[in-house]
């Protein structure tokens, strides 16, 4: 019996991982405790994605508990010891703001709950490859400091700078910034899995993603703008948007091409790799260019409002360099642009 443990697995890329991973023969320890609705609300609650899995998905066992419970951790890696092949960690607080509020938590959750898994790991199933969900907010506000140029949608990188025709890659620094706290429980944890992997020799890679996004993402205010965006238009709901003039990019990948990247990752394990992952230039855009996308496929206006208040340690400009990681995997290949993305995102909202 191989057997992938998946946390966060009712969220977008967990619920996506777990069905990829058991398509391809593995059974499914996933670990949900619904913490999303607690963060953001009823309408992101993980509650559908997990009786979907236990309805249509063979060989899934749920564990309805909490990352940072280690007796309810220590009870699950006992149980299933050296069957343990993969683990792929997707559980987090995922919000800047909602950090804020509650920092304690926040903290808690994103590094001590990655702190209980990699040690159970390295005790229970060592050979195991361990995947973590890191965040392009490890940089904090640094890419702020790059020189940008202003366009009629959107801001652009200067041409001149080394990183403007692939995105950003790994090397940029990740001091001397402004994180967020959020951005600062994710490095913590992020730095974790990197040493886990040059110390104790785990399998690991912490995959730090852009905008992660598809059909089955359950978007709120706070977190998951694109699905969050395709639900106020729909339902001709007001929406927000915050600084830069709306020209801010991000770059957007989808959940099943994640999912197979991560697929790809278990196949070949590496020790203490670290990928920046998105949609690179290959699919991103700006809010002002999602709106007009969105109004597109409604036929209407948007009702939107801007304010000039940023969110703090948010990016102007984002877009992922993936080059390192298809230099390790340069099977993976994408599947969805940003059109394609946003027709699935509609198709399910309209649903």
């Amino acid at each position: 019996m191989s057997i992938a443990v998946i946390t966060g697995s009712g969220g977008l890329i967990g619920s996506e991982t777990a069905r990829f991973f058991a398509d391809k023969g593995l059974d499914i320890v996933g670990v949900d405790n619904d913490m999303r609705r607690v963060f953001f609300g009823d309408e992101a609650s993980t509650k559908k994605n997990r009786q979907a899995l236990e309805t249509h998905l063979s060989g899934y066992t749920h564990i309805d508990a909490d990352i940072r419970d280690e007796d309810a951790m220590a009870a699950l890696f006992k149980r299933y010891e050296k069957d343990i092949v993969c683990v792929v960690h997707c559980a987090a607080q995922p919000s800047h703001d909602w950090a804020a509020s509650d920092p304690h938590m926040d903290f808690t959750i994103n590094a001590n709950g990655t702190l209980t898994l990699l040690e159970l790991t390295r005790k229970h199933c060592p050979d195991a490859a361990f995947i973590f969900l890191s965040t392009n907010k490890v940089y904090g506000d640094t890419p702020n400091q790059l020189k940008l140029v202003e366009q009629e949608t959107r801001w652009e990188l200067d041409s001149e700078n080394a990183w403007a025709e692939h995105g950003i890659d790994e090397s940029m620094s990740i001091d001397g910034c402004m994180h967020s706290l959020f951005g600062a429980s994710k490095a913590s944890a992020d730095l974790l899995v990197q040493e886990y992997g040059r110390y104790f020799g785990l399998k690991t890679a912490c995959l730090r993603g852009g905008c992660l996004t598809g059909g089955g993402h359950a978007g709120a205010e706070l977190h998951g703008f694109l699905s969050y965006l395709v639900k106020c238009a729909v339902n001709d709901r007001p929406y927000t948007v915050f600084g830069y003039k709306g020209k801010q990019v991000r770059d957007n990948i989808h959940s099943s091409d994640m999912a197979a990247l991560i697929w790809t990752i278990f196949q070949n394990p590496r020790s203490a790799e670290v990928y920046n992952v998105g949609g690179s230039r290959h699919s991103n855009c700006s809010m002002l260019e999602a709106i007009t996308e969105c109004e597109k496929r409604t036929g209407r206006a948007m009702s939107w409002t801007y304010s000039e208040d940023a969110r703090a340690g948010d990016h102007m400009w984002w877009i992922s360099d993936i080059r390192r990681f298809q230099s390790h995997y340069p099977e993976w290949q994408y599947t969805y642009d940003i059109g394609a993305i946003l027709d699935e995102i509609f198709d399910a909202e309209s649903g």
